[in-house]
Order: structure tokens, then C-alpha cells, then sequence
């Protein structure tokens, strides 16, 4: 997910925090890093109180951090907000630049490149206010939204309040979005006709029934939970109060947005990739950049994700050649469980040899209700707060068709060791606050992707099958990544994406054209996967070149657990700070 509070932005399944830990003893001015702490914290609760969403999926208890008074709030989202962005970031920058660096700790030094490093690249960005959207519909704010509100935790009374309050804040929200829906309208930069009419589907499948919306059901299951701190009374008196607020405001909302929607079909005028916009492959370079956490040019990825390719390509041909029967097993393979809790237990045995061992935390499987299957992935981890780890929840989308050992990598990438075991570890280990404001999603699906490359072979299968599975599963993401830069960077047409995958035996029109669809609703979406995967490919190597017999992957996965989410540049500056022997 993109940074949360600057430019504002619905947590989503791959929120990702980092903590502050050194492995080097810090020696340094005590001063000035007690100053540095003040500030990033002062800082840390101005930024996660401007969105009463954000505050509380980010912290169980923001009393313990000083926030006791707050207005309770989406945010704001304006067509002016760039700008003050820009302010801000502006008065970050000088703020930063008070600090002698070579003063503060290890860790502290890490967090201050990690935010120059951002308020470097945003500031040139202030330009491409109206180029994002908000809306889209695979991980647009109103197709969170409801995922978000029914998992709302209610630790106290303070949270049933703050939830009814955003209940009711949904139509005003919802109001602000169209504002600037409309001025993206003006300015010739609207959506394309087909994500419109996905996400007035989308609208329309949640309002469908009012009567048996699940944000009804849901509510009451965790009044019921609450009964330690509300009497029987109280506990009615907001079940009334929830369910008139879903009914009469929340749910109305959503009509109004697919109404107001399908008002500005037909406005957009660009139906392809960003580079069909005035400056929009400019954008498309900034964004890339800031999705994925690498320094790597449009060019150089293009060019790395070519490479990677083809080996794979070569690689299944060898396996081929030499078992000629690898791809029948590939279909008829059995695992020993397909239960997810099986599953999750095994890959935390299966993991211990390449990974540090994950504090005890307890996790649930859900699945994704039937009025969002459509446009939700096949499965998506939800991630607790920074300061209570002990409950995760992992959402299983069943109209994907997940089974077999599709079950086990998904698995892998939203548990165990993807993003459920890099949140608990990075969140167990000294997490400095103000850290939770910073990361890539390139940081956090590449390393998903790349645990989620190494289950296969932790998978109880021919270990043939498990690498053709693997080097198969890695050429077709590459697929997708290659598509996403040539869509919007290079302006291929529908036709050109149907002829690039038709030259690798992929012919199905329908699909090609739903796949074309998808990478223009949502740019760098497969990046932020796909590089971000490579960059930790680059990186181990990298620790391999450097220790050479000292090398180990659970040295290598140990120090990037200490680190925690950062730009990959700054990843390998200072992993031999973070290393251990």
C-alpha cells in the first residue's frame, strides 16, 4: 500500500510496518537522539490522528501514544490537498536537516535517510495531484471499505463511538471524492468506461440486499463480544443505532456513488495506459518508483524482468527434457492437508531453517463474503496494531477456486513466512512508531512473493514438480510485470497485449482483454509484486557476493526482520550494519 496519512489512503492487506533495531552498538550524541525521538514521535501522532480509519488500525490504544482528543475522520480529499502536501514536506525537510545525522544511533540514521529519501521523491510530485484514483476496483477505498469496517476492532467503548461516527462520515466522504472525480472529469483525466462500469457493479453487488448487508451482522457478532464493558441496554441501543446508520446513510452512500459515477461515463479520455495522458508517462515513472521501492528505471526493470524470463523458460524446458512425465505429475500431485490452519502450521515448521522463529501470535481464516468475491484477490492478510500483534486475520477469497498447492503458496505469501510472519517479527523487535508512516508496496508484496517462491519447495511434492510449479508461477508473473510497464510506459494497445501473450501460447481473448482491463484500472499493480520480488532476488545476491561462506539465508532473512520496510537502495546500504556472523 502507498503511505497512509501524507496522501491519503485506506489501509489495505499488505499494510506493512517496520520497527527500529540495530544489531552495531550505537555510539553517538544522547542528546540529539533524544531530540530526533521527540520529533519523530510529536511527528507520528499529528500524521496518524488525521484519519480516525488509519489511527485505529494502526494502533489498539492511541491513549498510551499521548492521542486522547481527536476528530473522527476519513481524512480529506481535495484537489487542493497536493499542495499542502507539499507544505508539509517542505517543513519536514528543514526539520530534518537540524539533526546531525552521524549523531543519531544506527537505526535512527535509517529512519532519517528513509525519509528524506521520500520527501525527495514526493515534493517533485505535488504536480500529479489529479493523476491517482482513488477509486478502483481491486483496491480502490470504497472496495475496502467495507472489509475494513466489518473487521473494526472494538477494544473499548471509544471504538464502537469512532466506528458509528464513520459510518455516518461515509456520504460527506464519499461527497469530497466526487468533487474530485469531477474536476478529473473537467481536466480530461477521468477513468476509462470499463472501470466505471466495474465499479458501479461493485456498488450495486454490496447494495443489493440492505436488509442481510453483512456490516449488520457483523456488528452485532462484536456487540455481543463487548458484553465485558456495556450492559444489555447499551449493547441494543447501538445495535439500533448501527443499523440505522448502514441503512439510512452508509448504504445510500454507495448508491450515490455509483449514481454520480455513471454521470461521468463517457468523459474519460483515455481508455489505455497512463502515457496516454499530457504528462502521464512521467507519472507513470513516479509512480512506479514509489509502488516498488526501486532505484531501477522503467528501462532497467523491463530489461531485468525480460532476463528473468527467459531463464525460467530455459529452466522449465530442462525439466521437461529430462522428465518428460513433470508435466502430468503437475496435475495429479496430493498435498497431505488442504485445511489453512494445517497448512499455516506446516509452513511455520517447514520455514524454521531459513528463518528466525516468529513470536507466538494467534491468526484466523475467513472467508471474503459473496457481494465482494468478484473484485477481491484470492486472498488478502489483515494486519493488527502496531501495539497489539497478538490477533491476525487472513481472508480467503473461495470464488477464486484456490486448492492444491495454489492454497499452499497463497498461504505462504499472506501467512507464514509473507506478510503475517514479516509484520509480527519487524513488530516484536523495538518498532519505532514513526516508521509505520513509511514503506513500499514493493517491499511488502516482493518479499510475500518471495517467501511465497520459496514454499514450493516446502510443499510436500515431488521436488520436480515443485520447481516446474515455481519457475512456471514466476515466468507468468513476469508476464503481467512486462504488460504493466508496456501499457502504460510504452502505450501498448489491446491488440499489442493480446499478441504479446498470444507469442507465449496464452490465446484466450477474454481473459487477455480482462487482464489488459485490470492493468489500466490499476497501474504498477503487478510491480509492485513482481519487482519488488526481483529486488530481493538482487539483494541476496548481493549478501551472498559479500560473505560469501558466511552467507546463510537465515543470517540474510534475519537481517532484513531488523531492518524492516525500506527503499532497496538503503536495504543494501546499510544491511552490513544489521548483519550478524
Amino acid at each position: 500500500m502507498k503511505k497512509r496519512y501524507l496522501k491519503w489512503f485506506p489501509i489495505l492487506l499488505s499494510i506493512l510496518l517496520c520497527f527500529e533495531a540495530g544489531c552495531a552498538k550505537d555510539f553517538g550524541n544522547q542528546e540529539t537522539q533524544q531530540a530526533f525521538s521527540e520529533y519523530t514521535d510529536q511527528l507520528f501522532r499529528s500524521e496518524v490522528s488525521a484519519s480516525t480509519l488509519n489511527m485505529h488500525y494502526c494502533l489498539a490504544h492511541p491513549e498510551n501514544y499521548g492521542i486522547s482528543e481527536y476528530p473522527v475522520t476519513f481524512g480529506t480529499v481535495s484537489n487542493e490537498s497536493s499542495g499542502e502536501s507539499a507544505v508539509l514536506l517542505e517543513n519536514w525537510k528543514k526539520k530534518l536537516k537540524e539533526f546531525q545525522k552521524k549523531e543519531l544511533t544506527v537505526s535512527q540514521q535509517l529512519t532519517y535517510d528513509i525519509m528524506m529519501d521520500y520527501i525527495e521523491k514526493e515534493l517533485p510530485a505535488a504536480k500529479y495531484g489529479l493523476y491517482s484514483e482513488i477509486l478502483r476496483p481491486s483496491t480502490g477505498f470504497q472496495s475496502q471499505l467495507p472489509v475494513l469496517l466489518a473487521e473494526y476492532t472494538f477494544y473499548d467503548e471509544q471504538d464502537i463511538r469512532d466506528y458509528l461516527g464513520l459510518i455516518s462520515c461515509t456520504p460527506d466522504f464519499f461527497q469530497q471524492i466526487m468533487e474530485v472525480e469531477r474536476k478529473k472529469s473537467e481536466q480530461g483525466l477521468f477513468m476509462a468506461d470499463f472501470a466505471v462500469d466495474d465499479i458501479i457493479k461493485q456498488c450495486q453487488n454490496f447494495t443489493e440486499n440492505p436488509e442481510s448487508n453483512y456490516l449488520l451482522s457483523t456488528f452485532d457478532s462484536r456487540i455481543q463480544e463487548a458484553a465485558g464493558f456495556l450492559t444489555a441496554e447499551q449493547a441494543e441501543a447501538y445495535k439500533v443505532q448501527n443499523r440505522q446508520l448502514v441503512l439510512e446513510q452508509f448504504i445510500p452512500a454507495y448508491q450515490m456513488l455509483a449514481e454520480e459515477l455513471s454521470k461521468l461515463k463517457g468523459t474519460g479520455k483515455n481508455s489505455g495506459g497512463l502515457c496516454g495522458l499530457p504528462d502521464g508517462k512521467e507519472y507513470y515513472r513516479y509512480l512506479v518508483a514509489d509502488v516498488t521501492g526501486s532505484a531501477l528505471s522503467v528501462e532497467e526493470m523491463q530489461k531485468q524482468t525480460e532476463q528473468n524470463r527467459k531463464e525460467n523458460l530455459e529452466e522449465l524446458s530442462q525439466l521437461a527434457l529430462k522428465y518428460p512425465d513433470v508435466g502430468k505429475k503437475c496435475n495429479n500431485y496430493q498435498l497431505p492437508t488442504e485445511d489453512p490452519e494445517l497448512i499455516l502450521k506446516d509452513l511455520q515448521q517447514k520455514m524454521q531453517q531459513d528463518f528466525p522463529t516468529p513470536p507466538e501470535v494467534n491468526f484466523t481464516i475467513k472467508s471474503v463474503h459473496p457481494s465482494l468475491e468478484e473484485y477481491t484477490a484470492p486472498a488478502f492478510y489483515l494486519t493488527p496494531p502496531i501495539d497489539d500483534i497478538s490477533q491476525n486475520c487472513i481472508y480467503i477469497n473461495q470464488s477464486k477456486g484456490d486448492n492444491k498447492l495454489k492454497l499452499y503458496t497463497t498461504l505462504a505469501h499472506e501467512g507464514f513466512p509473507g506478510h503475517l510472519y514479516q509484520n509480527v517479527m519487524e513488530r516484536s523487535s523495538g518498532l519505532s512508531s514513526i516508521r509505520s508512516l513509511f514503506g513500499s508496496s514493493g517491499y511488502a508484496e516482493g518479499w510475500a512473493t518471495y517467501v511465497e517462491m520459496q514454499s514450493f519447495y516446502y510443499a510436500d511434492v515431488d521436488p520436480k514438480v515443485a520447481a516446474y510449479l515455481q519457475k512456471n508461477q514466476a515466468a507468468l508473473l513476469s508476464l503481467y510485470a512486462t504488460a504493466d510497464m508496456g501499457i502504460h510506459n510504452d502505450g501498448w494497445t489491446l491488440r499489442d497485449t493480446i499478441d504479446f501473450f498470444a507469442s507465449y501460447q496464452i490465446t484466450d481473448k477474454q481473459v487477455i482483454k480482462e487482464i489488459y482491463q485490470l492493468i489500466v484500472e490499476e497501474p504498477a499493480h503487478y510491480l509492485k509484486y513482481y519487482i519488488g520480488y526481483l529486488e530481493f532476488l538482487n539483494l541476496r545476491q548481493y549478501a551472498i557476493q559479500k560473505y560469501g561462506d558466511q552467507y546463510s539465508n537465515f543470517k540474510f532473512h534475519s537481517a532484513l526482520m531488523k531492518m524492516g520496510p525500506a527503499p532497496f537502495e538503503l536495504l543494501k546500504k546499510y544491511l552490513p550494519k544489521y548483519w550478524q556472523e
